[in-house]
């Protein structure tokens, strides 16, 4: 099905905007000792707070406030990688932040180069984390959209796709990705049935921006948008 998957080289950073973000706790000061328990207990918190500034980033509407908080947010994901480098959820929240500071002022090939550690992040969150729902989803999407040249593997991502909306039924990524994986097979029906339910999703969440984002794709896809 043409048309779904547009802007290959750009689209894998666009992603990074539907990452799901955990709430933010309490901040305690950093450590000294990073393999100690009061260590690992400050790496929690620090990268919880990343997350909730990685989120406000995307909240915000001016640059500047959007480029301050990912900043605040790298920053704490990198002192609770200083605490406990063992963290997953930490460099999970380096990942958060470094993806959407690269993206502010739209896809570049500087942010394409960056991809690369961005990847580096997201494997090390797994290689701790196995079932880590939100690296998965982060890394399948890279997968099935970027090129081969940049790294890209659409049966490797899809397989990290399917698993996320398998052990996840609110996960709107993943199943959006999948609509479009499998339009471009061609396997009209199957890809129905993903950007149907990730409408759904996105309409019981209220995201306005993915309820866009679906109907386009089932509007493409010929099918209606109930």
């Amino acid at each position: 099905m043409p048309g779904l998957r547009h802007g290959r080289v750009a689209a894998p950073l666009l992603g990074l905007c539907l990452l799901a973000v955990r709430p933010a706790g309490a901040a305690d000061a950093v450590a000294a000792v990073p393999t100690s328990a009061s260590s690992a207990a400050d790496a929690s918190t620090l990268a919880k707070r990343s997350l909730a500034a990685c989120d406000s980033g995307r909240n915000a509407t001016a640059r500047d406030e959007r480029l301050a908080h990912f900043t605040e947010g790298e920053q704490l994901a990198r002192q609770a990688l200083a605490a406990n480098d063992a963290d997953a959820q930490a460099h999970f929240a380096l990942f958060c932040n470094m993806g959407e500071a690269m993206r502010i002022d739209g896809e570049s090939v500087q942010a394409l180069v960056g991809l690369g550690k961005l990847m580096r992040e997201l494997d090390r969150t797994l290689e701790l984390d196995p079932n880590h729902l939100d690296a998965m989803s982060a890394k399948g999407t890279l997968l099935v959209r970027l090129p081969r040249v940049f790294g890209g593997d659409v049966p490797t991502g899809e397989k990290l796709l399917r698993r996320v909306a398998e052990e996840d039924p609110n996960a709107y990524n993943s199943r959006i990705n999948l609509a479009r994986v499998c339009a471009d097979r061609g396997e009209t029906d199957e890809a129905v049935r993903f950007a149907t339910r990730a409408l759904e999703i996105a309409r019981a969440k209220n995201r306005p921006e993915k309820v866009a984002e679906a109907q386009d794709v089932l509007a493409k896809l010929g099918a209606p948008a109930h």
